[in-house]
């Protein structure tokens, strides 16, 4: 993938093709449906990269990603694991989310802490920090799709508790909102379906 787009020389209905496809074709893969398969450190960097150039309120840019790989992933699971343990009451515990959430580290080449980086002000509002690092996942999860890679941004309780907060070294007023895993699917890639969008639209005028 190139770059930058240089739109003296790209033919503008090329481009919007381009970025229609890859909007449509991105998917939520699960960890247990990707493959035991590396993913080019480069690939990760770009999406990144491409998360970067979200929309900010303020010029904030308050999206941080914290990235495990390698054996950093069975020690997040094993704390994901643990910290449900803590904060869930006994009649909700189950032992099917303990051990997912103790595995689900592992089965993905790249987890990504998506944080959020709150204004020392605090000037900027919670909810639009919130929405511009959600601009800057969409841009990663795009991203993957272009390159053939599955992803899914999951945001339990223990993703999202103070233990967290604390385990990817944020301050107290800062929030994890998930984590993001990448890797190529084992799959096959999965049909989309979406409602017909004139049933969500009222044009005003």
């Amino acid at each position: 993938m190139a770059d930058s787009i240089n739109t003296n020389e790209t033919d503008p209905k090329t481009t919007a093709m381009t970025v229609n496809d890859i909007i449509r074709r991105r998917r939520t893969i699960k960890p247990k449906q990707l493959a035991d398969m590396d993913v080019d450190e480069s690939i990760i960097r770009e999406m990144l990269e491409n998360a970067n150039w979200a929309p900010t309120h303020g010029m904030t840019e308050p999206w941080r990603f914290k990235i495990y790989s390698g054996e950093a992933r069975a020690k997040l699971g094993v704390f994901l694991a643990d910290t449900y343990n803590k904060i869930t009451s006994p009649d909700k515990f189950t032992e099917k989310k303990f051990e997912s959430l103790r595995i689900n580290p592992t089965l993905a080449p790249y987890v990504i802490a998506i944080c959020m980086k709150r204004q020392e002000s605090e000037k900027i509002p919670v909810i639009e920090e919130i929405q511009a690092v959600a601009c800057a996942v969409q841009n990663m999860h795009l991203t993957a799709a272009a390159y053939g890679l599955g992803a899914f941004w999951s945001s339990n309780a223990a993703v999202c508790s103070e233990a967290m907060i604390k385990y990817v070294g944020l301050g107290s007023l800062d929030r994890v909102l998930g984590l993001f895993y990448v890797g190529y699917p084992a799959i096959d890639w999965p049909k989309g379906k979406r409602q017909p969008i004139n049933e969500k639209v009222e044009w005003i005028s």
